[in-house]
C-alpha cells in the first residue's frame, strides 16, 4: 500500500471512536486497537525488509540515505551488539498517536515516499551511534536512554542524526541588529539563510533608531522598526525550507523604545494591511522599571536609541534601563516621549487576548540570576533561551569589522516519568549531556559567522523536561499543589547538579572551558552559595518516597562540586532550558513540557487525514481526577510550578498561560466569586505575579473563547523541539 493512500484502513476510525462515550465511559481500548491496526495495516506492509543488518546498512549507505562516517567509527560486531540490546528491550509504542507521529514525521522513508526504511529501534540506534561519535560505551548508554524514553533529542537532532541528506541538528537561533543599514541588511540575509536550513529565528530590534529619529543629522528621516519587521516577515515567507513549511521568526523590542506602540499595533487584526504582521511573532523586553512605573500609575518615558547610543557609547539593548532610567530622563541630549505606563500595560494585555502575543522577557530577572559575564538582551522563538550576546558591526562591503556573538539552540529533553525510574539518574543525565555536547561541537553555522563564533566559544546546550503533569497524575498528585511544587523543585535541582557534574568532567577531560569561564560566578564559587545555605531535598513523605532510591546531594556534595568546578571549570556556558515540546512528547507518550494538559482526550487536526484523538498518558479511573484542564486551573499554580523549576534552570522556560474568555466563578479570587469576562486587568495581574515569582519569560497566552475556539494556540513548529 502506498503511504500516500489511506483507503481501506480501520485505524483512524478506531481512534475516532475514543471520542464516543460508551455507557458514560471513555472507550480507551479503542486507542490500543487503533495502534495495533496501524502497525498491521500501514507499517508492516510498507516496511522495507532486509536479510541481515549488514545488508541494511550497506543498502542505506550505498543509496545515500545514511552517512558512512558515523557507521565506520564502530566495528560492525558492536553495531550488531547494540541492535541485540535494543531488540531485547521489547519496545512498544503506547498509543496510536505516538506511532503515527513517529512514522509520519521521523522515520526515514524511501525517496519516492512510498516505504519506510526505519522503525523506532532503527532511529534510536542511529541516534546513539551518531551522537556517541565512536565511543562504544556511550553509544550503549545513549541507546538505553532513548529506547527507554528517558531522553529525547530535539526534533532536528532526532530526525537528522546519521542521514546523508540532512538538515541541521539545531532547533533555533538568536541574532541581533545594530543601528545601521549594513547591519540591517546582514540581519535580513541571516534570517533568510537560517530559515532556509530549518531554524526558527529570534531577532532583537531594540537597537534600531525610532521613527522620526535623524539620519545623517536630518530630522524625521528614520522609518523605525515596523518596515524592518515587514521585510523580515517577507523573508521568512520566502525562505520556507523548499516549500515544506513556513519559515518562522520572532522580533523583540524593549518597552522603552519609542516605536513600542506601533510595534504592538502591527500584530492587531485591524491593522492597516501595509504594516500588519500575519506570521511574524512578537516579543517584548521588559525591565523592572516598567513594573514599578505601572504599579504607581506613573508616566513613563520612551528614549531615542539613536541618542542613547551616542550618549552611552553602546547600543540601546545593552543599557540597564532600570538603573539608568532617572539619568536618561534628566539628560536633555536624549529625545524622549511620555506615555502612561498602565496604558502600555493594557495594550499588551489587549493584544495577548486578541492574538496570544507578545511574549514577555523579564530582562532584569534574567540578568540578575545570570552567572555568566555579559548581558542577556533577548530570547528565541519559544522564549526559553537566555544567553549573553555581543553586538557586531558591518562595513559597506557587508564584512564584519567587529564580529559579535550570537546563539544557536542545542536542545534535548528528559522524560520525567521515565527518568525517575532510571537505574542511575546521574549516569543517565551525563549521557544526555554528552549527546548534546556532540550537537554543539558539530554545529557549523558558517552562513552566520556571529552564531558560529557564539556556539564555538560557549558550547551551550539546553537540557529540559517534559511530562510533568502526566507524572503527577500517575502518582495521584494535584498539579499546582504543595507536593507538586516540592517535586518540581527537587527534580530540577537534580538536573542542575548532574549537568554541572557532567560539564565539569568534560572540561577536565578536554582541559577546556567555555570562553570567559574565569569571569563567571562559577569560577569564583559564588554560584553555589544557595546550595550550600539551603537544602532542596524533599521534605514530605510522599515526595521522599518518589525519590527514595535516587541520590540527593547534601551540602558536602555541593561543596565538593563547587571546588571541582573552581579547579577544572565547566565546558558548557549554559546547560538547562525547558522548551515547549511538540510532537516529541507524543512519541514519548507523555504530556508536553511542564504545562498542564488541555483536555483528557486531546483532539488534533492533522491536515492530511482529519482528526486524531490522544488520551492523556496513564489516563484511567484512578488518574482521571488529577487531569484537570489547564483552562480550569488557576494560572498562579502554573506560575508556581515554573518558578520552582526556574530556581535551578540557568536559562529560561517556555511557560504558556491558559485563560478562558469567560472565567468560571471561584477560579480567581480577585473575581470575587463572579463568573466574568477575562479583562486586561486579569492578564496584568498574572504578568506581575510571574515577575514577582522570579519568572524570566512568558511564552504564549492561549485563550479559550465562548465559541469553543482557541486564540494563540498555533505554536511555531520550528521551536517546539
Amino acid at each position: 500500500m502506498s503511504l500516500s493512500k489511506l483507503e481501506n484502513v480501520t485505524y483512524f476510525d478506531l481512534n475516532n471512536q475514543i471520542n464516543i462515550p460508551v455507557n458514560g465511559q471513555i472507550p480507551l481500548q479503542k486507542d490500543q486497537e487503533a495502534l495495533a491496526a496501524f502497525l498491521k495495516e500501514n507499517v508492516a506492509p510498507n516496511m522495507v525488509q532486509f536479510d541481515s543488518l549488514q545488508e541494511r546498512f550497506d543498502y542505506l549507505i550505498d543509496n545515500q540515505y545514511y552517512e558512512a562516517d558515523f557507521v565506520n567509527k564502530y566495528p560492525f560486531e558492536f553495531i550488531e551488539k547494540l541492535y541485540a540490546y535494543l531488540n531485547e528491550t521489547d519496545f512498544h509504542f503506547k498509543s496510536f498517536m505516538a506511532a503515527y507521529k513517529f512514522y509520519a514525521q521521523y522515520a526515514l522513508k524511501t525517496d519516492d515516499n512510498q516505504h519506510y526504511l526505519e522503525s523506532f529501534i532503527d532511529r534510536a540506534a542511529v541516534n546513539a551511534l551518531y551522537f556517541a561519535n565512536g565511543d562504544q560505551q556511550l553509544a550503549m548508554d545513549l541507546a538505553a536512554e532513548i529506547i527507554n524514553q528517558r531522553y529525547q533529542p530535539a526534533t532536528p537532532s532526532f530526525l537528522n542524526a546519521g542521514r546523508k541528506r540532512r538538515g541541521e541538528l539545531v532547533s533555533c537561533f538568536l541574532i541581533q541588529t545594530t543601528d545601521n543599514m549594513n547591519t540591517i541588511g546582514r540581519t535580513i540575509n541571516s534570517a533568510l539563510q537560517l530559515s532556509r536550513i530549518g531554524g526558527g529565528v529570534g531577532i532583537n530590534l531594540t537597537n534600531l533608531r525610532a521613527a522620526g529619529d535623524p539620519i545623517k543629522h536630518i530630522e524625521n528621516a528614520a522609518s523605525g522598526v515596523v518596515p524592518v519587521m515587514k521585510l523580515l516577515e517577507d523573508s521568512f515567507s520566502y525562505s520556507n525550507q523548499l516549500g515544506q513549511r513556513q519559515g518562522a521568526g520572532v522580533v523583540y523590542l524593549n518597552l522603552f523604545h519609542p516605536d513600542i506602540i506601533s510595534f504592538l499595533g502591527a500584530k492587531k487584526e485591524n491593522a492597516d494591511e501595509k504594516i500588519r504582521l500575519k506570521t511574524l511573532s512578537l516579543g517584548v523586553i521588559v525591565p523592572d522599571k516598567f513594573y514599578e512605573l505601572a504599579e504607581k500609575n506613573a508616566d513613563m518615558y520612551l528614549f531615542s536609541p539613536y541618542d542613547v547610543e551616542r550618549e552611552y557609547g553602546q547600543p540601546f539593548a545593552y543599557i540597564d534601563i532600570t538603573k539608568e532610567y532617572d539619568h536618561l530622563v534628566a539628560n536633555d541630549k536624549i529625545k524622549k516621549t511620555k506615555i502612561k505606563a498602565r496604558d502600555l500595560e493594557n495594550e499588551i494585555s489587549k493584544l495577548q487576548q486578541e492574538s496570544g502575543y507578545p511574549y514577555v522577557i523579564n530582562i532584569d530577572t534574567a540578568n540578575q540570576t545570570n552567572p555568566i559575564n555579559g548581558k542577556i538582551t533577548m530570547s528565541n522563538l519559544c522564549s526559553e533561551i537566555l544567553q549573553v550576546q555581543t553586538p557586531s558591526t558591518v562595513n559597506d562591503r557587508q564584512e564584519y569589522t567587529q564580529l559579535g556573538k550570537d546563539v544557536s539552540c542545542n536542545l534535548g529533553s528528559t522524560n520525567i516519568n521515565n527518568l525517575m525510574t532510571s537505574p542511575d539518574f546521574g549516569h543517565s543525565v551525563e549521557a544526555m549531556v554528552r549527546a548534546l555536547t556532540f550537537v554543539t561541537d558539530n554545529s557549523n553555522i558558517d552562513v552566520v559567522p556571529s552564531i558560529q563564533k557564539g556556539n564555538r566559544e560557549a558550547h551551550s546546550i539546553g537540557l529540559g523536561a517534559m511530562g510533568l503533569h502526566s507524572f503527577l497524575a500517575h502518582n495521584h498528585i494535584d498539579y499546582g499543589s504543595k507536593e507538586s511544587i516540592e517535586f518540581t523543585n527537587t527534580y530540577f535541582m537534580l538536573l542542575n547538579y548532574w549537568t554541572l557534574k557532567a560539564s565539569n568532567q568534560i572540561a577536565k577531560e578536554r582541559n577546556e572551558t567555555f570562553v570567559d569561564f574565569s569571569k563567571s560566578k562559577y569560577a569564583d564559587g559564588s554560584y553555589f552559595t544557595k546550595y550550600l545555605n539551603q537544602s532542596y531535598a524533599p521534605v514530605s513523605d510522599k515526595i521522599k518516597a518518589l525519590f527514595g532510591d535516587i541520590f540527593i546531594p547534601t551540602e558536602n556534595d555541593w561543596r565538593a562540586l563547587q571546588q571541582a568546578v573552581m579547579q577544572d571549570g565547566l565546558y558548557h556556558q549554559n546547560r538547562l532550558a525547558v522548551a515547549p515540546n511538540g510532537s516529541i512528547s507524543y512519541i514519548n507518550d507523555t504530556s508536553a513540557s511542564l504545562q498542564p494538559i488541555i483536555n483528557r482526550i486531546e483532539e488534533r487536526q492533522e491536515s492530511k487525514i482529519g482528526k486524531i484523538y490522544y488520551p492523556a498518558p496513564y489516563l484511567s479511573n484512578d488518574t482521571l481526577p488529577y487531569y484537570q484542564s489547564a483552562y480550569d486551573i488557576d494560572m498562579r499554580k502554573v506560575i508556581d510550578i515554573y518558578a520552582a523549576a526556574q530556581e535551578h534552570v540557568d536559562q529560561g522556560m517556555s511557560m504558556t498561560l491558559f485563560m478562558r474568555s469567560t472565567i468560571p466563578a471561584g477560579l480567581y479570587e480577585w473575581k470575587n466569586g463572579r463568573t466574568d469576562k477575562m479583562t486586561t486587568r486579569d492578564l496584568n495581574i498574572l504578568r506581575n505575579y510571574a515577575h514577582n515569582k522570579g519568572i524570566k519569560s512568558i511564552y504564549y497566552i492561549r485563550t479559550f473563547t465562548d465559541n469553543n475556539e482557541e486564540v494563540g494556540a498555533n505554536q511555531c513548529e520550528s521551536c517546539v523541539i
